[in-house]
């Protein structure tokens, strides 16, 4: 017996269910067609399934968008409306400062709807770039203020480009549209608001040239909902305000220190 053979083993020709080439018949090799042909069937199938689903998922996809596109108008018409009612209200109003409240009221909604609108226009990203949003909202200030008793109001922006996480830039947004309003009842001259690296962070001011701050002034402590509001939304951020309190002539300055 040769080395390294099996007495045992069998030549594969002779396993039960082997066929050789020289074995095989036709029958076999349409079995083996009829075989190929049902998998075949079968992949076709589910590839059309696919294709529905995708359709399907193409075709939801699309009304998704149709129905934000119309929410986001509908949202933005509201907004304006809410606007004018306040607007018209405040002329209405025999009350100076009930008229000034509303007024006040109606800039701050407009500032929520001027953001929702950028926001929207950057396809629903979670972040904003600032900049070009702190100079719009700057930019409708001033109009809105030249058109009132203050034609020769300037306000100036200095900020860097910075990407903000909607988390931080929408407070930051509500921020910046209070005290700049707040320059703009109190303050005289020229606006600046500044945007620029500091520390670990950014530190976002708002200054003006005009009156000084009365002696001793504490944010939380005024009945007004403006400085209320502020320290708020500086919390919320777990930021830092800082006041500085300038002499006559010089300038007040409100700064928002944030991560």
């Amino acid at each position: 017996m040769p080395l390294g053979t099996n007495p045992s083993s069998k030549p594969a020709s002779t396993l039960p269910g082997f066929e050789s080439p020289e074995q095989r018949t036709a029958a076999s090799y349409e079995r083996e067609l009829a075989a190929h042909k049902a998998t075949e069937i079968e992949l076709r199938k589910a590839l059309a399934r696919d294709e529905v689903l995708l359709r399907q998922k193409d075709d939801s996809i699309r009304q998704q968008k149709v129905l934000t596109e119309e929410c986001h108008h509908r949202l933005l018409n509201n907004l304006q409306m809410i606007v004018a009612l306040l607007l018209l209200q405040s002329r209405k109003e025999a009350s100076a400062e009930a008229a000034l409240r509303l007024s006040t009221t109606a800039d701050r909604v407009r500032a929520i709807a001027s953001l929702h609108h950028h926001l929207h226009s950057m396809d629903g990203t979670s972040t904003v770039d600032f900049k070009p949003y702190l100079d719009r909202l700057c930019r409708d200030h001033l109009t809105m203020s030249s058109s009132d008793e203050r034609p020769d109001q300037v306000i100036a922006v200095d900020a860097i480009e910075v990407s903000l996480s909607t988390t931080i830039g929408i407070p930051l947004s509500l921020i910046v549209n209070e005290l700049v309003t707040n320059a703009i009842k109190h303050g005289g001259g020229r606006i600046t608001v500044t945007l620029a690296p500091s520390g670990t962070g950014h530190a976002l001011s708002v200054s003006n040239a005009g009156s000084c701050l009365p002696e001793g002034f504490d944010p939380t402590a005024c009945n007004g909902l403006g400085m209320a509001l502020v320290s708020s939304l500086v919390a919320q951020i777990g930021g830092e305000l800082r006041i500085d309190r300038g002499d006559d002539g010089d300038c007040t300055r409100f700064t928002v220190l944030f991560a």
